[in-house]
């Protein structure tokens, strides 16, 4: 009996003693699990709970131009922080930095005042105001360098710069498509803490430096680029229009040397302006092309040979019925040629060409051209304009596409297409950034032209060339596009807007531009301007091509492009205010399209005076309300409509200047 408690006895203290070694190896096990394996880990969880990290603002990359000018920098400036512990006595220290930071005494102190040892005051201070505070020498209040976005040229090229915001993330232009390239590593500065999670001081003013962005090099020529807006600015003024563009590329390798919108913004002070005026109109917006379709038109039918450049075409005396429709030419044309079909501009000979050519085929070469898809140029926000598939045309569909009504486009699109007939037919990838570098000025990467597609033959593109020049000289729909010293190849275009409320064509808004290259026979650029619903006048001719004529000259000289041979003198200019046409002129806005049907045919009376157009009113029989004095300068509705019985009829003139 003795034996068995013992025997029990013992094999107790071998399973306690067991039970201990196993105890005490599973704590071995678990202190190297925890003091080898995971103590990176647990340090750095030490650390975030005793520790607080304060982010600071990235530094960002730079901005330059083709040349090296810098457009866009990150400058440091001090950022003001307060550390309430450490300050003796809050309200003295408020009441102190009140005048110097702008804010009220109360707003400081309810700062001051919270459960947090470490609160910004304010960041991104002038050195003035740094200054000032460091003269008052309160203890708790330091300064860390942070950086902030300038702009050195404020305005020029503003919406294709873009800004950021505090963050500073990109968020307009270059600035928000290459946020991730320009955007640098974030800096920190750490606060320590005690076991209650509140902040006790700085840990030492500890901060880790961010990294630097990469630098944007663009194509755009801040030269170039100041005419283009000062122009541009010019026109739009000029012509007391809504808005405008003007794009300068390089036709052969898609290079945008300039890009300007206006009205335009303060890049620095981008806040203070509304909202619409950040977009850029460039690739954002699209509007119905007008004319200047009429080049891809004949480059199309010429490449298909369904016409000659010798070929004649009747344009029917100036009015031409189709699908119960009634097209219109600004004048009365009878047998044109090719090249004058596209001299003066004719919508019936461009009706019958693009008849002849056909709607798949003509569309087929639209979407080749560029028409309808984005071109890809790396800026935020590209439209691509309106296409139809051809297989949804009806009726006079096919006609008013060749003339450039009933599709859009955006200016870089048109831009892109144009260039094509410049450099012998190859469409090319519009592009704005020529290269990205580091802060050691390595090349992180490179952009180099990029041809997309063959669109027509170089012998088609040299044809249609020769047929634009004629379009700036004497007796064309241009003249006043002419550069003195070079050959000019270009083509106006002015369109109806559709109007919002209506969803049919507005009877006084109107979009007029001018897009051409120069020297025509060595295309250098390719330039477009339009202007948006201009009040002058609403003809491309007339209020964009003289801006197309400064912006091309002041370029060509900057770029020591020499002239001709033979110098070549600019045509006679012509301006809104010498348009007198006839008695017997029923001309209608280029591109226009007017209803078939009853009613008496409005003539075009501007530029008319009020005892010829009391006499016009009287041979045709339309009461007409007569404002002002001197020269009509407005009328509706505008020539080529039908006036009805019942219709409001109006004419504003003005004193002749």
């Amino acid at each position: 009996m003795r034996y068995d408690a013992e025997k029990w006895i013992a094999l107790r203290i071998r399973f306690i003693g067991g039970f201990f070694v196993l105890f005490f190896s599973l704590v071995v096990c678990r202190a190297f699990y925890l003091q080898v394996v995971k103590r990176d880990h647990l340090l750095k969880l030490a650390d975030r709970q005793h520790q607080k990290i304060v982010p600071l603002t990235p530094a960002r990359g730079a901005i330059y131009d083709a040349n090296g000018s810098a457009l866009a920098v990150s400058v440091e400036m001090d950022s003001c922080f307060a550390e309430p512990k450490s300050i003796a006595d809050l309200d003295d220290a408020a009441a102190q930095l009140s005048p110097v930071l702008g804010f009220p005494k109360e707003t400081l102190l309810r700062k001051l005042q919270g459960n947090k040892n470490f609160v910004w005051l304010q960041r991104r201070l002038t050195p003035d105001v740094v200054k000032r505070i460091r003269a008052l020498d309160i203890e708790g209040i330091g300064f860390v360098k942070e950086t902030k976005r300038f702009y050195p040229n404020s305005e020029v090229a503003a919406h294709v710069i873009g800004f950021t915001g505090v963050d500073p993330e990109g968020l307009e232009g270059i600035e928000l498509r290459y946020d991730s390239t320009i955007l640098g590593g974030t800096g920190y500065l750490v606060t320590e803490r005690d076991a209650l999670g509140r902040d006790v001081a700085l840990k030492g003013t500890v901060i880790q430096d961010g990294a630097m962005g990469h630098n944007v090099v663009l194509t755009l020529d801040k030269n170039i680029q100041y005419i283009a807006e000062k122009e541009l600015a010019k026109a739009v003024d000029g012509s007391g229009a809504r808005a405008g563009t003007a794009i300068v590329m390089d036709p052969h390798t898609g290079r945008v040397l300039a890009m300007a919108n206006y009205p335009t913004f303060n890049l620095n002070a981008h806040g203070a302006y509304h909202q619409s005026l950040w977009r850029n109109r460039a690739v954002a917006d699209s509007y119905e092309p007008g004319s200047t379709f009429k080049v891809f038109l004949i480059a199309s039918a010429l490449e298909e040979k369904v016409i000659r450049p010798g070929d004649r075409i009747n344009c029917e005396g100036g009015s031409f019925s189709i699908g119960g429709r009634t097209i219109h030419d600004t004048h009365k044309y009878g047998s044109l040629s090719i090249p004058e079909i596209l001299k003066y501009s004719s919508n019936i000979g461009s009706a019958k060409i693009g008849s002849r050519l056909g709607a798949s085929r003509l569309y087929s070469y639209l979407r080749n051209f560029g028409f309808g898809t984005r071109t890809g140029i790396d800026l935020p926000g590209e439209t691509g304009g309106t296409l139809r598939d051809w297989n949804q045309w009806y009726g006079i569909d096919l006609a008013t596409v060749s003339f450039g009504q009933g599709v859009t486009a955006s200016s870089i699109q048109l831009a892109a297409a144009f260039s094509a007939i410049a450099n012998g037919g190859t469409l090319m990838k519009p592009y704005l950034v020529e290269r990205v570098i580091d802060s050691e000025g390595n090349v992180i990467k490179s952009s180099s032209p990029q041809p997309l597609r063959r669109v027509v033959s170089e012998t088609t593109a040299k044809n249609v060339a020769r047929m634009m020049e004629g379009v700036a000289v004497e007796g064309g729909t241009g003249t006043n596009a002419a550069v003195e010293g070079f050959r000019v190849a270009g083509k106006t275009g002015t369109a109806q807007k559709v109007d919002p409320v209506t969803r049919g064509y507005s009877l006084t808004k109107r979009t007029a531009s001018f897009i051409g290259f120069v020297p025509a026979d060595r295309p250098r650029l390719t330039i477009l301007v339009m202007i948006d619903e201009p009040k002058t006048s609403p003809y491309g001719g007339v209020v964009a091509a003289p801006a197309f004529s400064s912006i091309a000259l002041q370029s060509l000289c900057y770029l020591k492009v020499p002239p001709d041979g033979i110098v070549r003198s600019k045509p006679k200019v012509v301006e809104a205010k010498a348009d007198k046409p006839t008695e017997d002129d029923l001309s209608a806005a280029e591109g226009e399209i007017v209803d078939a049907g009853e009613g008496v045919v409005m003539p075009n009376f501007r530029g008319m005076s009020m005892r010829q157009a009391l006499k016009t009113m009287e041979e045709r029989g339309i009461n007409v309300r007569l404002m002002g004095s001197g020269r009509a300068v407005e009328q509706s509705p505008l020539p080529g409509h039908r006036v009805g019985p019942s219709d409001q009829v109006w004419v504003k003139f003005v004193p002749s200047a």
